[in-house]
């Protein structure tokens, strides 16, 4: 059976690495070693190791597994809580444009 490889920009995969990374890291602060984490996360070895990696072929579900093994699943309640863009792009469709406003006034 072929798996579906998932196939990121290159800035994606830059941050998906980096994230991997610092999962790695921070499993190495608190001195806990590959065997011991995938057995509280429930997961094998080598998925771990994807993990640590950055695979974006690793389901989401791991990563949160490992997140909360670390004591770090709260950190993930911060991801796209401040949508800039999203909002000003509410807001502009909130704001009626002048012209659109102009005709509504003259039909009246």
């Amino acid at each position: 059976m072929q798996t579906k490889r998932s196939i990121l920009l290159p800035t994606s995969d830059k941050l998906l690495k980096n994230f991997g990374e610092n999962i790695h890291l921070a499993r190495k602060r608190r001195k806990i070693t590959g065997e011991q984490m995938a057995a509280r996360a429930g997961i094998a070895r080598s998925t771990l190791w994807l993990i640590e990696k950055g695979d974006p072929g690793v389901a989401f579900g791991n990563y949160v597994q490992v997140l909360f093994v670390l004591g770090l699943e709260n950190d993930l309640a911060k991801l796209a809580t401040d949508d800039t863009l999203g909002r000003k792009l509410q807001d502009a469709k909130l704001i009626p444009s002048s012209r659109s406003s102009y005709k509504k006034r003259r039909a009246t």
